[in-house]
């Protein structure tokens, strides 16, 4: 079996801010670099609490994993940084209007900081169609 490694980036979602890629393809499998709260048109955080910010987080990964022929369904694995452990419970309802009748393994881990200060940041690991 020979390996192939492909490299994701769209614009529909923001780009990397440092020297890694929006996501990469191992096989059948795509491994999401972290998404912050970053609005892709404008590449700035979106202002409000952790509601808006996780919508925007879980709409840049799914626009990335559309992009690369897979989708929310199809996520295995999800871990999610959070800065304020108190906002879990707003984070979660948003988080399950996503991910309501596929519910994949999930990871959160309260952090010190993030980059650019986000609230949250998010990385997934899931399956493509072939």
């Amino acid at each position: 079996m020979h390996a192939q490694i492909k490299t994701i980036e769209t614009n529909s979602a923001p780009a990397a801010i440092g020297p890694y890629v929006q996501a990469t393809v191992f096989n059948n499998l795509i491994f999401v670099s972290g998404q912050l709260p970053v609005d892709p048109k404008t590449n700035n955080l979106v202002v409000g609490d952790i509601t808006v910010q996780t919508r925007q987080v879980l709409d840049n990964i799914e626009n990335i994993l559309k992009s690369a022929n897979s989708s929310l369904s199809h996520v295995l694995k999800v871990n999610v940084y959070m800065t304020n452990l108190d906002d879990f419970a707003q984070m979660n309802k948003v988080y399950g209007q996503f991910f309501d009748q596929h519910k994949p393994a999930r990871a959160t881990v309260g952090v010190n900081r993030l980059v650019k200060d986000a609230s949250i940041e998010i990385d997934v690991v899931a399956f493509v169609n072939n």
